[in-house]
């Protein structure tokens, strides 16, 4: 199986200049958990709502002047749409990732969670859980 057959499409993003409010806001309306966030039509990073929540208000940021690339997640690590699902899996597990954006000819086409592969792909569930300590 393939990423292109269970990736969404549905590709949510803000620029990262806008302030971590306009963030918020598109989490509200859309009721997504991320967001990738673009310059120039490249993703240079992710925010979750758990960053929002631990890098501003933990933190005592202004959430109307801060802008989102002061607390987003830098390190992005892209799948491509052709790669097997087991390729991603490996990404997700080794960077205790729980979503990865999908590309293809370097262009943003989609994203992948573990709930979609979890959902998709039942017998390789065991993988994507931590490892017992």
């Amino acid at each position: 199986m393939f990423v292109r057959e269970i990736m969404k499409t549905n590709i949510v993003s803000i620029d990262s200049s806008e302030p971590i409010k306009n963030a918020c806001n598109i989490y509200k309306d859309k009721k997504i958990g991320s967001l990738l966030i673009t310059e120039k039509n490249d993703v240079v990073g992710i925010v979750t709502e758990r960053d929002i929540i631990e890098r501003t208000i933990c933190l005592g940021l202004d959430p109307s002047t801060t802008p989102i690339k002061d607390i987003m997640t830098k390190e992005v690590k892209t799948v491509n749409a052709d790669d097997r699902i087991n390729y991603a899996v490996e990404i997700l597990k080794n960077n205790h990732f729980k979503r990865l954006p999908v590309v293809e000819n370097n262009e943003l086409v989609g994203i992948i969670t573990v709930t979609d592969i979890a959902l998709s792909r039942p017998d390789i569930r065991k993988f994507l859980k931590p490892e017992e300590q």
